[in-house]
């Protein structure tokens, strides 16, 4: 006799499993002073739709959404 594998047990709505939130896309503007976990700190100097250019030293950088590595300091 084989055993079945038991059915997954729903999540309550109270749970913190229940259902994933949408990621909250960072807002930037010309000027914010951000962090890079690659290129480090920065400035954002130019913005465009899907993404925002931030120069690191002498190095300009495009930054595509949702910015997963790029945090406004």
């Amino acid at each position: 006799m084989t055993r079945r594998p038991a059915a997954p047990r729903p999540f309550p709505p109270s749970s913190p499993f229940y259902g994933r939130p949408e990621p909250v896309v960072e807002q930037y503007a010309v000027g914010d002073r951000v962090t890079h976990d690659a290129h480090g700190l920065g400035r954002v100097v130019g913005e465009e739709d899907d993404a925002v250019i931030v120069q690191f030293g002498p190095e300009h950088v495009r930054v595509r959404s949702p910015y997963s590595k790029l945090t406004k300091l």
